[in-house]
């Protein structure tokens, strides 16, 4: 299987103005809600999710002139997560070579053992319901978030295409606003920096 790197645009907020206003216009796609625990890192943007029972590890490959985040997926694992994989998501994170004292690590042991003795490292439950809709040809979304009792709104675009990506920002008129990827985005909320 190819994997192919998006390109990809994030805002918060608690409102969006006519962006908000045409999504919840429109019908989206998928409607879902889901449990997650995302790690944030004071050494590192690279996005780890725990969610149903797996690990999703992407690193940010580049930037380019309009801001757009391009993201490369380096690492999908289940639980429980084999030693040189938990070793390459400390790694995506910042962190240096550790030793490992286990084969494999279930969820909990991964929080509980490898993440929770870094202060660099922080584990956060975000429960998100997400809204799918298609702007211009780009994937997007419009997400409510609660993480460690804080809310926000997040809107996200992406596409491997940047120029359809850019174009479906400057379509809805957020152009303005800061991309702030994921990562980036739940440290500010829950005050971790």
């Amino acid at each position: 299987m190819t994997i192919v790197p998006r390109w990809e645009w994030r805002t918060f907020g608690e409102s969006f103005g006519e962006a908000e206003e045409r999504f919840e216009a429109a019908e989206p796609g998928l409607v879902e809600e889901s449990d997650e625990t995302y790690v944030l890192s004071t050494k590192s943007a690279a996005s780890v999710k725990l969610r149903g029972g797996q690990v999703d590890v992407k690193h940010l490959e580049a930037v380019n002139e309009d801001g757009l985040e391009q993201w490369l997926p380096v690492l999908k694992g289940e639980f429980p997560l084999a030693a040189a994989d938990a070793a390459a998501m400390l790694r995506e994170l910042g962190m240096p070579p550790v030793e490992l004292e286990r084969d494999a690590y279930a969820q909990e042991q991964l929080v509980g053992e490898l993440l929770s003795g870094h202060p660099e490292l922080r584990a956060v439950a975000v429960h998100k319901r997400r809204a799918h809709f298609t702007i211009g040809g780009a994937m997007a979304e419009l997400s409510d978030l609660a993480a460690d009792g804080h809310t926000i709104r997040t809107i996200a675009i992406e596409l491997p295409d940047p120029t359809v990506v850019i174009a479906a920002v400057r379509e809805l008129g957020l152009a303005g606003r800061p991309n702030t990827c994921m990562a980036r985005g739940l440290a500010t909320l829950v005050g971790f920096s």
